[in-house]
C-alpha cells in the first residue's frame, strides 16, 4: 500500500467525506438525500481532499518540500474558491430561481460553502491524510 500512498489518499479522502455528507444530509432531512449529493454541505469534500494530500507530504517528507508547498498553495486555492467564488454561483442560482417562474430546470443552488463546512472538511482530510500517512 505504501507504494500507492499517495495515489489512493485522496480518492479515500473523497469517499470518506461524501460518504459523512450523505449520512449528516439523510439525518438533517430524515430521508434518504439522494438529490443532495453533489456540491455544497456539510463537510467540504474538495477541502478533505486536498489537505489530505497536503498533509499526508507533510507527515511523510516535511513542510520543507517543495511538494508540500505546491499542495499547500493549490489547497488555498480550491478553499478559497469554495468559499468566495462558488458560494456567490449559488447566491445567483436563488435569485436566478426567484425571477423565472416559467424556467423547468431551477438551477443549482448548494455549490459554496461556508467556512465551517470549509474548516470540517481540513479537519478530516488532515485527519485521513496523518492516518493514511503514518499507517
Amino acid at each position: 500500500m505504501q507504494n500507492y500512498i499517495y495515489l489512493i489518499t485522496p480518492f479515500i479522502a473523497w469517499l470518506i467525506c461524501g460518504l459523512t455528507k450523505f449520512a449528516i444530509n439523510c439525518l438533517k432531512e430524515r430521508r434518504l438525500a439522494f438529490d443532495l449529493i453533489g456540491y455544497g454541505g456539510m463537510p467540504s469534500n474538495h477541502s478533505a481532499i486536498v489537505s489530505s494530500m497536503a498533509s499526508l507530504i507533510a507527515f511523510k517528507e516535511g513542510i520543507n518540500s517543495p511538494a508540500f508547498g505546491v499542495a499547500l498553495t493549490l489547497a488555498f486555492i480550491v478553499m478559497l474558491d469554495a468559499n468566495s467564488l462558488r458560494k456567490q454561483i449559488g447566491e445567483h442560482a436563488v435569485a436566478i430561481n426567484q425571477l423565472d417562474n416559467y424556467q423547468t430546470i431551477n438551477l443549482r443552488e448548494r455549490i459554496g460553502h461556508t467556512k465551517l463546512e470549509i474548516c470540517m472538511g481540513v479537519l478530516l482530510g488532515t485527519c485521513i491524510g496523518y492516518t493514511l500517512g503514518s499507517a
